[in-house]
């Protein structure tokens, strides 16, 4: 039997198809949004769901995001799994009352006799030059909101398998879509998909020595480059991909830290009150006696996103993730 090598894919098409493949699997999953019908999504990740599957399973809503969300608590209330599309992060806010009130409390308020199983899809992050209300990093309002799991890919295979676990999931799931990754390729086969694994489970996407960095969404290839640049100085850079912020992986990140006796958070939002500040005090808590520096982090100004030209300053890079590896290095030699 010939086997038929797996080509090249984007993130964005393999969302499609995991969209796509949930519709098919369940009759209860229904897509509902602006522009989700007949324009496929602002993004195009909801392309030929409408015409497949029909206008009542995947629904063109009024632009009222507040009232999207509150439709899709009632409908996952009488059994159904829907999956709402917000059109940017910061499109999502004024569903942000439905979120807290509702969505996050619901099956605490009923000790569990009412779950929603509901996944909110946000495109999140930078890197495409939007404009304000375009590009934000939200992903700290939901971790600091008990009762949500919080998902963010950063590959086209995880894009898939995560949201197929998502809409499975039982309880509500944010699943922040890093927006410069729609268009990334890697090699992924439709047809045979990775196998759909739990959420909740980080991954080490490069093994190393000298530090880890820990990163997740759209920081994550940006971290595999650094480390690829930190070569040359003699450094072997650990990277670690989050995937799932809530629940959150202590178990592989101690892991790391505690191999390599350093570490760097690294991501877009900003660092005050952001998603570092967690994770370096999760890590300094269970790895005190084996880090041999404090825990840094790398990340976003505490401004908005700014304007377009000026987004590759605001956005960590190459050169500030290798100039606080040698801060560690500094740390621990002093």
């Amino acid at each position: 039997m010939t086997t038929v090598a797996a080509r090249p894919a984007t993130m964005a098409q393999a969302l499609t198809r995991a969209l796509r493949d949930a519709m098919a699997a369940d009759p209860g999953v229904h897509v509902l949004g602006e522009d989700v019908g007949t324009l496929g999504g602002v993004f195009r990740i909801t392309d030929g769901l409408a015409a497949e599957f029909g206008d009542d399973r995947c629904t063109d809503t009024p632009l009222a995001e507040a009232g999207i969300l509150g439709a899709a608590v009632g409908m996952a209330m009488y059994g159904l799994r829907p999956v709402v599309e917000m059109q940017f992060d910061a499109f999502a806010y004024p569903a942000f009352e439905q979120l807290v009130s509702h969505v996050a409390k619901t099956r605490n308020r009923t000790r569990g006799a009412v779950g929603l199983p509901l996944t909110i899809r946000i495109p999140y992050g930078g890197g495409i030059g939007g404009v304000e209300h375009h590009s934000d990093s939200s992903e700290a309002y939901y971790m600091a909101t008990p009762g949500l799991h919080v998902v963010t890919p950063a590959t086209v295979a995880d894009a898939y398998g995560l949201l197929r676990a998502s809409i499975a999931s039982d309880d509500p799931v944010v699943f922040l879509e890093p927006k410069r990754l729609y268009w990334s390729k890697d090699a992924w086969d439709p047809e045979e998909p990775a196998p759909v694994e739990p959420i909740g489970r980080a991954v080490v996407r490069r093994p190393g020595r000298s530090a880890t960095l820990l990163t997740y969404g759209p920081s994550v290839a940006v971290c595999l480059e650094a480390a690829e640049a930190a070569r040359s100085e003699g450094w072997d850079l650990e990277v670690v991909d989050l995937r799932t912020l809530v629940p959150f992986d202590d178990e592989t990140v101690c892991a790391s830290v505690r191999r390599t006796g350093r570490a760097v958070v690294v991501h877009e939002g900003g660092a005050f009150a952001g998603p570092g500040g967690e994770i370096a005090a999760r890590v300094t808590e269970r790895c005190f006696h084996r880090l041999e520096a404090p825990v840094l982090r790398v990340a976003g100004f505490d401004v908005p996103y700014p304007p377009p030209m000026l987004e590759r300053h605001h956005l960590p890079g190459v050169d500030r993730i290798l100039d606080a590896v040698g801060r560690l290095q500094w740390e621990a030699e002093s």
